[in-house]
């Protein structure tokens, strides 16, 4: 298996967790400061977890609200 971008490692993570119900449906994920900070990654790395994230049906962007899972998320 070809190595992982680190953005690419995060956003799997997210996604378990969000598939976990750690972050269940309509709930708010972490900023992009506080996943800078809970992954010491740049802001740059952040946003393609988000994009990841939303490119796979789990997240909509709430412009100036920020990231929520989505109520039908894939495989939930």
């Amino acid at each position: 298996m070809p190595p992982q971008y680190r953005y690419q490692q995060i956003a799997e993570d997210m996604a378990n967790r969000i598939k976990s119900g750690e972050f269940p449906p309509g709930s708010r994920l972490p900023s992009r400061a506080e996943l800078c900070e809970q992954y010491e990654v740049s802001s740059f790395v952040a946003d393609r977890v988000y994009l990841m994230l939303k490119m796979q049906g789990l997240t909509e962007s709430l412009p100036g609200a920020g990231v929520y899972v989505k109520e039908n998320a894939p495989g939930r």
